[in-house]
């Protein structure tokens, strides 16, 4: 039963921490270009927790183009618990994010299902929603994001090059503040037998928090995540790594 739930927890996990690909830049493209730009794209991420239990084929992320600046951002999560579908179709407008429509769903064996909706409506100011069975609505205001497209917004950020990152998100029918800082620009990890080095990105929380998120970036190749960890209060840990990634431009 604590394997059931340790798995269970690693699965609902990823789909509210995964930051995949995102910032993608073409392998011809001048490096000292900053100008954030999309690219279509699809990842794998292997996922791993505490004294090395793995979930084989953890979670695939993918960015496509809709046609008209419109783009559906995606990340599926398939394990024999648990399988989670989370997606947001939103607009690429002056180098923003701008969400029109976010979905999430999780479905499994031994637990309840749950599922979220948020639709975006510009125009009238005004974004209407569902968590958990209950309708909620709210005012949007000014850069309002939602819990996958801000993932998306915050690697461009960073190949923009801030460093000091800050996002209003709704989620769950309320607006939530997150924030995330460089604190190492050149951090070294081991990928494949090679040293590479990266951006280490922190999530910002309490002083009190003993919870620790960090991510570590490669600048130098579209600033694809390559390594992401999760320490928890009780000392688990949980680790995420790039498989597998494949462009297109």
């Amino acid at each position: 039963m604590k394997t059931l739930r340790a798995s269970l927890r690693i699965v609902t996990w990823l789909a509210g921490l995964w930051f995949g690909l995102a910032s993608i830049t073409v392998a011809a493209a001048d490096t000292q270009d900053t100008t954030p730009a999309l690219f279509p794209h699809e990842a794998t991420y292997s996922a791993s927790m505490s004294k090395g239990i793995s979930l084989s084929g953890a979670g695939k992320r993918s960015l496509t183009d809709q046609g008209n600046n419109v783009w559906l951002y995606r990340t599926e999560v398939r394990s024999f618990i648990a399988d989670i579908d989370e997606s947001v179709v939103l607009l690429w407008e002056d180098d923003r994010v701008v969400p029109l429509r976010y979905r999430y769903s999780l479905k499994g064996l031994m637990i309840r299902n749950r599922e979220q909706s948020i639709d975006f409506d510009w125009q009238t100011g005004i974004a209407t929603g569902k968590y958990r069975g209950k309708s909620f609505e709210l005012e949007l205001q000014d850069g309002a994001l939602d819990p996958l497209g801000f993932q998306l917004q915050m690697h461009q950020d960073l190949k923009a090059g801030e460093r000091d990152l800050t996002y209003n998100i709704i989620d769950k029918g309320r607006y939530n503040e997150d924030r995330f800082a460089v604190v190492d620009d050149d951090s070294s990890i081991n990928t494949n037998g090679q040293t590479t080095q990266t951006l280490k990105v922190e999530k910002v929380r309490g002083e009190d928090s003993k919870r620790q998120t960090l991510m570590w970036i490669d600048p130098n190749q579209g600033h694809l995540l390559l390594r992401l960890l999760q320490v928890e209060p009780d000392g688990s840990e949980y680790e995420l790594k790039l498989k597998d990634a494949t462009i297109r431009d």
